[in-house]
């Protein structure tokens, strides 16, 4: 499990990325990339890191699901994600 506070600080990420969306695409619409410059870091969405939702494990992150390859495992033998069983043949 990754460090509670890398977590926190990807949290925090998101609502700075939400909160200045539409700010961001006015400015960008506009081509005023000097206002554009004076937002914060944080505020674009290159900045976050898709990472596992329950963990918070960068690496081996399936996109559709929204968790690590570990944990999908974990909860599709637990037949927590509908749809999902292991293959047999």
């Amino acid at each position: 499990m990754a460090k509670k506070s890398i977590i926190a600080r990807q949290a925090k990420r998101v609502k700075i990325v939400a909160r200045f969306a539409e700010k961001r695409a006015a400015l960008k619409a506009e081509g005023n990339y000097a206002a554009l410059d004076l937002l914060p870091k944080n505020a674009s969405p290159v900045r976050l890191k898709n990472r596992c939702q329950l963990t918070g494990r960068p690496r081996g992150y399936m996109r559709h699901f929204g968790v690590s390859r570990v944990m999908f495992r974990d909860m599709a033998l637990q037949g927590k994600i509908p749809g999902v069983t292991k293959a047999s043949w």
